[in-house]
């Protein structure tokens, strides 16, 4: 019960001021001249000020509030170590049972550090889910906060968090854990195929010890080399890029006995391959309508640099014109296509045709250059089928296709076939969803036989248009028509040159994006994105390698001809190994070297100013220096505001003075007959001290 007295007038305070003070002025002229009756004249003006005045006396009931508490329990990854999650569980449970017991605290637990998204994952935060926990509580209701944790927490503030309340921390773990981990020091981000890649790493002991190591160096999931580090020093390190695109460098050093965990005894770099610029040969046989289209294209590609010839003047034309007064230079044959053909990623054939510019066996010279690895294309126009055809030289060899010696002059539409609506060269070209194809037509294909390798573009009647081939370990394409030009010139609307005449020239290269048989996977967040390229029906299922070592299997879906993906929603960061078939992948899910592997010792320190500076304290739970021992509690003690909030075996968490009012009591003083009979009786007895 709260009483308390208010004043209610029954008038304005101005009319009740308007009217007593000036009988209050008369009241106390009388008393201070003594004159008769002056004392009754004053009780009867109290009696009457009082009346006006109606004093209330109120009786409050109020419910006191409950003291905000915040049991901040750490989910994360580096709390799986160990007994840590054990001690976790058990000092939860005994604390929440604890602070049932005290009626005057309003317990919330947070779980932090769980959450599904990769950014969250990064970083133990446990101060952003304390301040979730108290946001719609005012400060004088915060009672405190306790934290379960071994200590690894990556948004602790230098001094006192924005509440004025004591902070505890309990910190899992034991105070003799070791562990040894290895970074990278310097990792670029990107590197030229091919070429060695300057990188540093460091081994870190928390014992600071010293001595060697070895250090175990895989490229994309194959070792390639075993460094010997010393701890404790920045080391070089020097690895070659082996492909473009997305290239993953890992370390990896033995797990020591004892050691706390080898969760970080890997190190991880990604590293996307640069590609240096492709080197392409583009020899003309005579000038024509579109000669310059695959001139243009390949000088518009940054990535390559072109060395175009075209035959102007062959050795049969003999017009009396004096060597030095030619504007031509002499096609160098030898350096091309001896001393320099293995510089070469890719030669181009443009409607050429053998008219002894090239010795004849030089041809069997670019015929083993493409067994070895080379790349060779063929643009056939009319000459292809004629007696001067390069299929009737050494190079044969190397051609997925004889020509009969037919040349068709028809209008037609180039379509892809259903092979090449697979293939990743000619699939999804822009304008071949519709029938006919939203592109102009063609008029001209080279008649071919019995061709080898993949058509996935079909001309006139049906024939083959476009061959894709490897032969040994290189490749060959052919176009078996000159009129792509039609496309470059917008002849009917034109079509997708550039696509077209891009991803050829890339497949015939080795481009990893257009191979037809592919596996790859990414990250996205904690969702692992599986990517299969095949011409086959179906690949199958992909097997998952986590890397805590468990297995999983994910199916693939058709996303669209000749592509199928899958994806698997994962909990743990790290090194994923996909396969499928022959191929396998590694990716990389969640941030990579991320700050809740880089330490994973318990510590106090992190903890201990934010937690002094309100006042609380921080203590480990395990008591003992041996694996395994009990989870030692302080005791919780409810303090006052102005009272110490931690001991040597004890806590404690403030009380609030806040309440709710539930009701209220009203009892006037001069109410009904009372306030009546009191303010008569004082009348009265100034009256009858008046008439006297």
């Amino acid at each position: 019960m709260n009483w308390s007295i208010s004043f209610e007038p029954l008038i304005s305070w101005p009319l009740l001021a308007l009217a007593l003070v000036p009988l209050a002025l008369l009241a106390l002229v009388g008393l201070w001249f003594r004159q008769r009756g002056s004392v009754f004249r004053f009780i009867a003006l109290v009696a009457l000020a009082a009346a006006l005045f109606n004093p209330v006396f109120l009786n409050e009931e109020r419910e006191p509030l409950k003291s905000v508490v915040a049991l901040i329990v750490d989910r994360s990854q580096s709390q799986d170590i160990g007994d840590r999650t054990k001690q976790t569980d058990e000092a939860l449970a005994r604390l929440q049972q604890r602070l049932g017991r005290f009626k005057q605290f309003d317990v919330r637990v947070v779980e932090a550090g769980k959450s599904e998204a990769a950014e969250e994952r990064t970083e133990t935060r446990l101060f952003g889910a304390l301040e979730g926990a108290f946001r719609d509580v005012p400060p004088s209701r915060i009672g405190g906060a306790i934290m379960i944790t071994d200590g690894e927490v990556h948004d602790a503030p230098p001094g006192a968090p924005d509440f004025n309340a004591p902070l505890h921390a309990l910190i899992t773990g034991n105070d003799h854990e070791k562990d040894r981990r290895i970074r990278f020091e310097n990792a670029p981000r990107f590197g030229l195929v091919g070429k060695p890649l300057d990188m540093t790493y460091r081994v870190i002991s928390t014992e600071n010890e010293t001595g060697p190591v070895d250090v175990r160096v895989s490229v994309n999931g194959e070792q390639v080399a075993v460094e010997h580090a010393t701890v404790g020093q920045a080391m070089p390190l020097q690895v070659t890029i082996p492909g473009a695109g997305r290239n993953i460098v890992e370390l990896a050093i033995d797990r020591e006995p004892g050691e706390l965990t080898d969760t970080n005894n890997r190190a991880i770099a990604l590293i996307d391959g640069i590609r240096e610029n492709l080197r392409v040969l583009l020899v003309s046989g005579e000038p024509h309508a579109g000669e310059r289209t695959w001139r243009n294209l390949l000088k518009s590609d940054a990535s390559v640099d072109l060395v175009h010839f075209t035959i102007l003047r062959p050795p049969e034309k003999q017009d009396g014109t004096p060597i030095n007064e030619l504007s031509l230079i002499a096609f160098p044959t030898r350096e091309l296509f001896v001393e320099k053909i293995k510089d070469f990623d890719l030669i181009i054939f443009d409607r050429y045709q053998h008219r002894d510019v090239l010795p004849i066996l030089y041809y069997d010279y670019i015929s083993e250059y493409v067994e070895k690895g080379g790349a060779l294309l063929i643009a056939a126009g009319p000459e292809y089928a004629g007696e001067s055809s390069i299929a009737r030289t050494p190079l044969m060899a190397a051609l997925p296709a004889m020509p009969t010696g037919e040349v068709v002059d028809k209008a037609f539409y180039p379509r892809i076939t259903e092979l090449g609506q697979r293939h990743p060269v000619t699939r999804g070209l822009d304008g071949s969803a519709t029938e006919p194809p939203h592109w102009s037509r063609w008029f001209r294909t080279i008649g071919v036989q019995n061709p080898e390798g993949e058509v996935v573009m079909k001309g006139a009647d049906n024939r083959p248009l476009l061959l894709l081939d490897r032969k040994g370990e290189g490749r060959v394409g052919m176009l078996l028509s000159d009129q792509g030009w039609l496309w470059a010139r917008g002849f009917e609307g034109g079509g997708p040159h550039v696509q077209l005449y891009r991803r050829i020239a890339h497949w015939l290269m080795k481009e990893p994006e257009l191979e037809e048989e592919r596996l790859t996977a990414d990250g996205r967040g904690m969702v692992l994105e599986i990517r299969r390229q095949t011409m086959a029906d179906d690949p199958g299922p992909s097997q998952i390698i986590t890397p805590s070592g468990k297995t999983l299997t994910v199916k693939l879906d058709k996303s669209e001809p000749g592509v199928f993906l899958g994806s698997v929603e994962t909990s743990e960061i790290g090194l994923y190994q996909v396969a499928n078939g022959d191929l396998t992948a590694l990716a990389h899910v969640g941030p990579v070297n991320a700050p809740e592997f880089a330490d994973v010792i318990s510590t106090e320190n992190r903890l201990k100013a934010p937690a002094e500076a309100t006042g609380g304290s921080v203590r480990r739970l395990a008591s003992s220096t041996a694996l395994g021992s009990d989870v030692t509690l302080p005791s919780i003690v409810p303090v006052r505001s102005a009272g110490a909030a931690s001991g040597s075996d004890w806590i404690g968490l403030r009380t609030t003075d806040d309440s709710v009012l539930k009701a209220v009591s009203r009892v006037p003083l001069f109410g009904g007959f009372l306030g009546l009979g009191l303010l008569l009786l004082a009348m009265g007895s100034m009256w009858y001290r008046e008439g006297r």
